[in-house]
């Protein structure tokens, strides 16, 4: 049970996961719940090209019958041409007798809207094109639908492409735009192996929705985990956000947890209230300049290395929240 809370805790944190899930849950919310049941499609003055075939002959009895009696040709073109491409058919296979109709009644109608239309004065008839009312009805049908196009594509991309495409990318622009440069450490030169991944993920002050994640994959392409940061802890009011701490986790798909360790400022950490607050999501580090933090799972090894940070303080306690942070995330196989 608890591997299975694990798996799908961290499968919310995937936003691929979560937009998913959000399109499921609106589709049942729109079409049973409010669509079907509490507010179900009424038709109303619909057309009769969408009536059963026993009730366009009614119809067309009646639109007859109606000519008969008082001979305007625009009126009888008009309603003739509501039963759309059915309304040819139906009038070749109408019978004499039917709904108490002669030949003459029938022969006159078919001339006057099958042949030559002669309008009354103020009145414009065209045989064979659609009713107003039915383009406006077709028109607002393909509006919602792009309406509706261009919002998933929005939330495609707002949700996958840009939050796990982009992320590898998005450290290099905010570094330009700042004025700060940072590189990826070569291991190798170090003497270690080179790891199977390596991100760079950095935090702003004003982005209170930050939260990375990515996706960890053998040299083969064989998913083996996720592994993220996020905020943890904010400190003070008011808008932007002081993020006074980050949590980086790790999750392994052959482990039964995932392993958290919480990133403090340097104020948070010695703060024996906030500390003992934030224990309980992980490992309490705090943060410097250089500083590398392991995560290690049953199968999987994580070193956070602090690539850049700056604190503020203001108003608030001295180096009591993070302007900015850049935090390098370097993963390897765990060898037995």
């Amino acid at each position: 049970m608890d591997r299975i809370r694990e798996i799908f805790n961290e499968q919310i944190r995937n936003p691929l996961t979560t937009a998913i899930v959000g399109f499921v849950v609106g589709l049942v919310i729109g079409l049973p719940i409010l669509g079907w049941g509490l507010w179900p499609v009424q038709w109303r003055d619909a057309e009769p090209s969408y009536l059963r075939e026993d009730l366009k002959q009614d119809y067309i009895c009646m639109v007859i019958d109606s000519y008969a009696r008082n001979g305007n040709v625009s009126q009888a073109a008009t309603r003739f041409e509501l039963l759309g491409e059915d309304g040819r058919t139906l009038l070749d296979d109408f019978r004499p007798g039917t709904c108490n109709l002669n030949e003459n009644d029938i022969n006159t109608f078919r001339a006057a809207v099958l042949g030559p239309v002669i309008p009354q004065p103020g009145t414009t008839v065209t045989p064979g094109a659609e009713p107003a009312k039915g383009k406006s009805r077709v028109g607002l049908v393909v509006a919602l639908c792009l309406v509706t196009l261009l919002v998933g594509a929005a939330a495609v991309y707002l949700l996958v492409i840009r939050r796990r495409g982009g992320k590898i990318e998005s450290p290099a622009s905010v570094e330009e735009e700042h004025g700060f440069t940072s590189e990826r450490l070569d291991f190798v030169t170090e003497g270690q192996e080179p790891p199977i991944a390596q991100f760079m993920t950095t935090y702003m002050l004003g982005d209170d929705l930050y939260d990375d994640s990515f996706s960890i994959d053998s040299p083969s392409g064989e998913f083996l985990g996720e592994c993220g940061v996020g905020i943890s802890e904010t400190i003070g009011v008011g808008d932007p956000k002081k993020v006074t701490a980050v949590e980086v986790w790790l999750f392994d798909k052959n482990d039964i947890q995932t392993v958290t360790k919480v990133l403090m400022s340097p104020h948070a950490f010695n703060d024996a209230t906030i500390r003992q607050r934030l224990e309980s999501k992980g490992e309490p580090v705090e943060l410097e300049a250089e500083k590398r933090i392991l995560l290690e799972t049953a199968t999987l090894m994580l070193e956070a290395r602090v690539v850049d940070i700056s604190l503020g303080g203001g108003a608030l306690p001295q180096n009591s929240f993070m302007e900015r942070l850049t935090l390098e995330l370097a993963v390897w196989p765990k060898h037995s």
